[in-house]
């Protein structure tokens, strides 16, 4: 979806077209996959990191195509709406000063995006639902000015015969029910999303440790309590993205529902060719764009592979000069609270996946799917009061993660050569403490309006003040 096309109307030739070049090109990668053309070698990690634009209320101001004038770098791009933008970091290798340089990258183009932003009159914020977002500042008059963005509204409607989007979240003592007439309120949820490059052998272990992971990951990295000012979710960008683009679900081959948006119905067997051969065969082509590009671009399967939204996405790289290679794009984890949490949680998701991938028994063997996707909505919920299912027993994300997760994540980054002052700095002293005290971004959200009453542009500007100060958030006062 990062790419953006000429036409927003198609014909049903343009369908066919596309699902021949989509085969066509399935084909190609799947030769790739099998006889070895992918990189075997490198493993890397980069990030996107999506955010907000407020004006001096701390509203949404919906000024993105100024924004990016200023900024005029290819790093930075707009999202959906007017009032979102996205930073994109460059990758790097796996391990040494990672962490370390990943902040550095992060806080020097976030200080580039203050600036420009303050020519403009605003400022920027990373969170993952805005406290003040209103539902009628999600409208397609906030839409940002790309061709791509009115081609997927009008394409969701159309899957759904004109009906609008119904949004129903239920919380622990509210619920939230709403109709919607467009694709705007994916707007609503802002995310960090880790990639992650792995050599090709260890691609079916790797997708599948981030599958597992993602529950208690969730768990520690929850952000996002509120949505027009109701309490719902700890992570209400889960249900949230899901009801936003819902269009008639698929069935799978082996008969289970597939969703456009999607924590999927199985672990990931031989090869991640499962997943693209689904995308294939099972999901419907959403934009039919056609491209004069060589197949070996892959320029249909990854335009259509981008409009379906696994938590946790399988991607094809194809850099130039370079062998094609594989990376698993983690999509669960909210934007914010600060520069050092995002850091943090980058480093918990990298122990975790590394300990899990690394078991001597493949943990996908010993937990069914359906426990790993439900531990994933669990946490969305409650946070790191969740009660997972962890290899056949009960036990609290919280006590999981201090007992057993953490330890084997801090002793899995050491296997993989990180920097041990960077291990100290963004996991000891940043997630440890996080989930000891259980201050999340979420609980903090909450913990404040627990003291304050509900006014949550105080909350917003209470928020941007830590934000600014580069603080963890267990050390934000309430």
């Amino acid at each position: 979806m990062g790419t953006e096309i000429d036409d927003i109307t198609f014909t049903d030739a343009d369908y066919a077209e596309f699902q021949r070049r989509l085969r066509q090109e399935t084909g190609i990668l799947e030769g790739w996959i099998e006889d070895g053309s992918c990189d075997t070698e490198q493993a890397r990690c980069g990030f996107e990191l999506e955010a907000w634009l407020l004006d001096e209320n701390c509203n949404p101001s919906p000024s993105n195509d100024a924004f990016l004038a200023q900024l005029d770098s290819p790093l930075i791009v707009p999202e959906l709406a007017r009032f979102n933008f996205e930073i994109n970091s460059t990758p790097h290798p796996l391990g040494g000063d990672l962490l370390r340089t990943l902040h550095a990258e992060l806080q020097g183009t976030w200080q580039q995006c203050e600036t420009a932003a303050a020519r403009i009159g605003s400022v920027p914020l990373m969170t993952g639902i805005l406290p003040t977002l209103s539902n009628e500042q999600l409208c397609l008059a906030n839409v940002s000015a790309l061709q791509r963005y009115h081609a997927l509204n009008r394409e969701v409607l159309r899957l759904r015969g004109g009906r609008p989007l119904h949004i129903c979240i239920s919380g622990e003592r509210c619920q939230l029910e709403m109709d919607h007439h467009d694709v705007m309120a994916e707007a609503a949820t802002t995310s960090l999303q880790v990639h992650l490059q792995m050599p090709a052998r260890n691609a079916v272990r790797t997708y599948n440790a981030c599958q597992i992971a993602a529950a208690p990951l969730l768990a520690a990295t929850v952000n996002s309590p509120y949505l027009f000012e109701t309490e719902l979710w700890q992570e209400t960008r889960v249900p949230l993205f899901e009801q936003s683009v819902a269009v008639p679900p698929w069935h799978d081959r082996a008969g289970n529902a597939v969703q456009r948006v999607t924590f999927g119905s199985h672990h990931v067997g031989a090869s991640l060719m499962e997943l693209f051969a689904e995308n294939r065969d099972c999901i419907p082509v959403l934009l039919p764009v056609l491209w004069d590009a060589p197949a070996e671009e892959l320029q249909h399967l990854r335009l259509h592979n981008g409009t379906i939204w696994r938590w946790n996405r399988p991607l094809i790289g194809l850099p130039e000069g370079g062998a094609p290679h594989l990376r698993v794009e983690v999509r669960a984890v909210p934007a914010g609270p600060s520069i050092p949490d995002v850091v943090a949680n980058i480093a918990l998701l990298c122990g975790l996946e590394r300990h899990l991938e690394t078991l001597p028994e493949a943990p996908e063997t010993r937990i069914p799917f359906a426990v790993t996707r439900d531990n994933f909505y669990r946490a969305a919920r409650h946070g790191l009061e969740a009660e997972l299912d962890w290899f056949g027993r009960r036990i609290c994300a919280r006590d999981l993660l201090l007992q057993e997760l953490l330890p084997a994540a801090r002793c899995a980054l050491q296997e993989l050569q990180f920097d041990s002052g960077d291990i100290i700095s963004y996991l000891d002293e940043i997630i440890v403490p996080r989930v000891t005290t259980g201050q999340t971004g979420a609980e903090w959200q909450r913990r404040y309006i627990a003291r304050h009453g509900p006014d949550f542009h105080a909350l917003t500007r209470a928020c941007l003040e830590q934000q600014q100060r580069h603080l963890p958030v267990h050390e934000w006062n309430i």
